[in-house]
């Protein structure tokens, strides 16, 4: 019965909504300096597309929407000392700066994303709690590229949303009701 509910009432579980036409078709540009690998946040970026249903491109050809990222950084920031002097919790901090255009047509101009979070450490367990920040660094990474694709969805629903169709007619102006 609570699934009749929800799928009535057009409820979708999070990434299974079928993704806007310009985002079929998408090439993710990572702009990094010195690069070795693929950073974790643009493998993750990648496998939320085509879990979606995206084809994701090498090249940009017509019609190809492109996300560039580009001085992605991560870094740690101390929050508190414990009274001998020692860093008793760490705040994780990933930024990215990102784009999102089609041929001219620009969806995000340039603009910076940034997720947090803060973790306690214990000089007493050095080797667990930097297994734990190792997978706080993951999980930041993963909701680092999931707030990307809101962000992206939300700003080509929206164009999509106030941009007319080419192939509708305008409107007849309304009746004057006084006269």
């Amino acid at each position: 019965m609570l699934a009749l509910t929800l799928t009535a009432c057009g409820f979708q579980p999070a990434g299974s909504r079928p993704l806007p036409e310009p985002l079929r078709l998408v090439r993710i540009d990572m702009v990094a300096p010195f690069r070795v690998s693929e950073p974790p946040v643009e493998a993750a970026l990648r496998d939320r597309l085509l879990r979606r249903g995206a084809e994701v491109v090498e090249k940009s050809d017509t019609g190809v929407t492109v996300i560039r990222l580009t001085d992605l950084k991560g870094s740690r920031e101390v929050l508190s000392v414990g009274p001998d002097g020692k860093a008793l919790e760490y705040e994780l901090i990933l930024r990215v700066n990102y784009d999102v255009r089609t041929g001219q047509r620009v969806w995000i101009a340039p603009q910076q994303a940034e997720v947090r979070r803060d973790f306690s450490f214990n000089a007493d367990q050095i080797l667990p709690k930097e297994q734990e920040a190792d997978r706080l660094r993951e999980f930041l990474e993963g909701e680092m590229a999931e707030i990307l694709m809101l962000r992206i969805e939300a700003a080509v629903a929206r164009a999509e949303r106030q941009a007319p169709a080419p192939d509708a007619a305008p409107a007849a102006p309304a009746a004057d009701p006084g006269g």
